[in-house]
């Protein structure tokens, strides 16, 4: 779940960054200097071992966070950094949520999963844990829907991005 606040704009930036020892270190350290909150980070292999995509998620002034881009693009592990904020993109976030469900309340719990083409990837005697892929907010809307059961434990991947077309990501 995002926690911007509507007087906050959300961003979604890309790294190419190669795959040595420090660098998300060293990338973190350029959002905390500038007081930025990383919302979500998601770090991934590249087409090469060489190299690892990460893919973070920030909230605050489009100004200053240009600021961070060209900061990141400056920092020698970083081969490239895109803000992909209001460009198109493929986007795309996990979520696993462990529900107690009793049996009588399974079969509406299923409908729904069924309905945010979901999965339940486990079933127990007192709960199930489904899995759910999706934008935010199908995410965000799924999490609210499930808190008439009681959710357990609620764990999500972080926005992974793709530009489409042939544009970089």
């Amino acid at each position: 779940m995002t926690t911007a606040s509507p007087t906050t704009n959300l961003h979604t930036i890309s790294l190419h960054v190669r795959n040595k020892p420090g660098a998300l270190v060293r990338i973190s350290l350029v959002f905390s200097r500038r007081g930025f909150n990383i919302e979500s980070l998601v770090v991934s292999p590249g087409k090469s071992d060489d190299f690892s995509r990460m893919t973070i998620t920030s909230s605050g002034d489009p100004e200053t966070l240009e600021q961070v881009v060209k900061q990141l693009t400056k920092l020698v592990d970083v081969v490239h950094a895109i803000d992909h904020t209001n460009q198109p993109v493929i986007d795309v976030e996990i979520g696993l949520f462990k529900v107690k469900v009793e049996l009588k309340d399974r079969t509406a719990l299923l409908q729904l999963v069924e309905h945010y083409h979901g999965k339940v990837v486990d079933y127990g005697h007192e709960s199930v844990i489904i899995r759910v892929s999706g934008n935010c907010a199908k995410l965000d809307a799924m999490e609210e829907l499930l808190k008439q059961w009681e959710i357990l434990e609620l764990v999500r991947s972080g926005k992974i991005v793709m530009a489409r077309g042939l544009d970089e990501t």
